[in-house]
């Protein structure tokens, strides 16, 4: 029987695998840094009697200061309007000053409630002191009145000071007079706004009713979930604006892609942030 010859083998040259050639496509990680982790909240809120509720000689010399600088520039802008004969321009100085203190209150509430720690400087007691004011918002209402404005009417004094002496304006002094002032006196309208109005005096609820300080309604809302709305707390009137417009979020989103620092208000909001339902009877 005969047999076909057989083909000779084929020779292939050895090629590599394409999956070698080609880098095989890489995931890419996008980071961001949070803002310093704050040390938990104590677990039991002050008592009634605890020393850091009080006011000591040096925030009243502080508070004394603040408001004497402040009593001196609406001074000299008194003096200055009944000397020159006009008044319409420093009237209306003084309330675009007003509405500058509650726009300032407000981007300043929103930076220490989402950016920095306990240790940041200069800021950083009043960082740690408003997450605990988030767990317990009524123990600012037994804060003593110096104890409570002793940090602004610090930066008040040193800023308003220079003004006040090289200054003689008095339509500048108007504003500097009011808007610092307002500034000032921000915490204390901030206290109200957490104080049952069956303990404030009738005028400081005329006040709220007419909106020219923020209402415990009104600022009711900053502690909800997701706590990042309703930041002023002088008058309030710029809450509304600011939320509509998205402003807050507009620059956390630029603050994100330029420095890679996401807010406090886009995590979760944890027990820090939640008001302790407990307030063994200190709102009564």
């Amino acid at each position: 029987m005969a047999t076909l010859p057989q083909r000779p083998p084929i020779l292939r040259p050895h090629l590599p695998r394409i999956s070698n050639l080609i880098p095989l496509p890489t995931r890419v990680h996008c980071s961001a840094t949070a803002p310093p982790k704050l040390n938990p909240v104590t677990s039991r809120p002050p008592q009634l009697n605890d020393p850091t509720l009080k006011s000591n000689w040096t925030h009243r010399a502080w508070v004394t200061g603040g408001c004497t600088t402040v009593l001196i520039a609406l001074a000299k802008s008194a003096i200055g309007v009944a000397g020159s004969h006009i008044w319409l321009e420093p009237i209306l100085a003084g309330s675009i000053g007003y509405l500058f203190a509650d726009l300032g209150s407000g981007i300043y509430h929103w930076g220490i409630d989402n950016y920095g720690g306990q240790k940041t400087p200069i800021f950083g007691p009043q960082i740690e002191a408003f997450q605990g004011h988030h767990k317990w918002p009524w123990i600012i209402t037994r804060r003593q009145f110096a104890n409570n404005l002793h940090a602004l009417a610090r930066a008040v004094t040193f800023a308003v000071l220079p003004i006040d002496l090289v200054c003689d304006d008095p339509v500048l002094l108007a504003f500097v007079g009011v808007c610092s002032g307002g500034i000032m006196l921000s915490q204390q309208s901030h206290a109200w706004a957490h104080t049952t109005k069956s303990r404030l005096p009738p005028l400081v609820v005329a006040l709220q009713d007419g909106g020219v300080l923020v209402s415990r309604s009104h600022h009711a809302v900053h502690h909800r979930s997701p706590y990042n709305s309703n930041y002023c707390i002088v008058s309030g009137v710029w809450n509304e604006v600011l939320d509509r417009s998205r402003l807050f979020e507009a620059m956390e989103m630029v603050i994100f892609f330029k420095f890679g620092v996401r807010p406090r208000s886009w995590a979760e909001p944890n027990s820090d942030w939640t008001e302790d339902a407990q307030k063994i009877a200190l709102e009564t």
